[in-house]
């Protein structure tokens, strides 16, 4: 333990700052730049209506479908906006009102009303939804997979690529205490950067969400919901963590076990229930504790490859993933007893 500990001291220097890995950080900040850029929209969209004036929504919800344009002015009173145009021999009119927390349109047809659409500034519940569908189909499908195929390809491909390897196979250390103390440098440092990136983007989340939804929210899942988002990101670093640095011992290019890896996962979907079991994604998706939303409108092929597969316990999914991961760094260690340096064919 004590040289798995120096060697990881050693390494994470270069797993933090290999200048073959600085796209990482772009990676697990995206969502939070992302939510903290919705935040800045919905805080100029409040200040905006703050100062225009509110119908209460009793009142508009008491105008019926075919009321006259005049009838609906009398009650509600004059609209933020007043749009009127001719389309054909229709002639439309679409008047807009504030109820202090939707936007309102009533849509006029020849001066009868025909529809009412409402748009809240900002809904705490579709909020995180869409942070469950950027988490699950952008940062664990992608960001955290080629993330960890920056960090972990490059703790020995990378070292062969600058034709140094060899110095720590002349090192007085077992190739399996090696292989471990990279890897711990390389989890420390994806799990740094990606389970920080899920704080964030979560935090970002909760910014600019109103007191009341707020309180409520901190009140109820909040905690646990932020807990489970870190540690799936943090596992994900575990498991693929440990896929890229095997791929890194065992081929030259790490395009082929990436692509593959990724058309793995993508079809998890359509395999049987033991072959899901050997997918990181499969019990990354068990741990999440919001299902990401899916459009009806979405293929049905399409659905198949997005949905989660039925999802496993959360403590059978930590406990099945830990298990492919020693898996495979079983293998990867067994290969690097055999490994045998030789830069000309590099």
């Amino acid at each position: 333990m004590n040289q798995i500990w120096i060697i990881a001291k050693l390494e994470i220097r270069r797993a933090f700052f290999s200048r073959r890995a600085l796209w990482v950080y772009l990676l697990a900040l995206f969502p939070a730049v992302l939510f903290f850029g919705h935040g800045v929209n919905v805080q100029y969209q409040r200040s905006e209506y703050a100062g225009k004036p509110v119908t209460p929504a009793a009142i508009l919800d008491r105008i019926p479908t075919g009321a006259a344009e005049s009838d609906v002015l009398a009650a509600a009173g004059q609209p933020i906006t007043d749009r009127q145009w001719k389309r054909r021999d229709t002639q439309r009119r679409s008047l807009q009102y504030y109820d202090g927390s939707n936007r309102v349109w009533l849509e006029f047809e020849n001066g009868a009303l025909k529809s009412t659409r409402r748009r809240t500034l900002n809904s705490f519940e579709e909020d995180s939804k869409v942070y469950a569908g950027v988490f699950q189909f952008f940062y664990l499908r992608l960001a955290i997979f080629f993330g960890c195929l920056g960090i972990f390809i490059n703790l020995f491909r990378g070292e062969m690529i600058d034709k140094s390897l060899h110095y720590w196979f002349l090192a007085p250390v077992r190739r399996e205490i090696l292989l471990l103390g990279k890897y711990c440098a390389g989890l420390i440092a994806s799990a740094a950067i990606f389970g920080g990136g899920a704080l964030l983007s979560f935090g970002a989340l909760l910014a600019y969400q109103s007191s009341a939804d707020l309180q409520s929210y901190l009140q109820s899942d909040a905690l646990s919901h932020g807990t489970w988002y870190f540690l799936s990101a943090v596992l994900g670093c575990v498991g693929y963590g440990s896929v890229f640095l095997a791929a890194g011992l065992l081929l030259r290019n790490p395009i082929i076990p990436a692509l593959v890896m990724l058309l793995w996962e993508s079809i998890n979907g359509f395999l049987p229930d033991l072959l899901q079991k050997l997918s990181v994604l499969h019990y990354l998706q068990s741990l999440c504790p919001v299902a990401p939303p899916l459009d009806p409108s979405v293929p049905p092929l399409a659905r198949m490859i997005l949905a989660p597969a039925a999802p496993t316990s959360a403590w059978a999914a930590i406990t099945g993933l830990l298990a492919v991961t020693a898996l495979v760094l079983y293998v990867a260690s067994r290969t690097a007893r055999r490994l045998e340096i030789n830069y000309g064919t590099e």
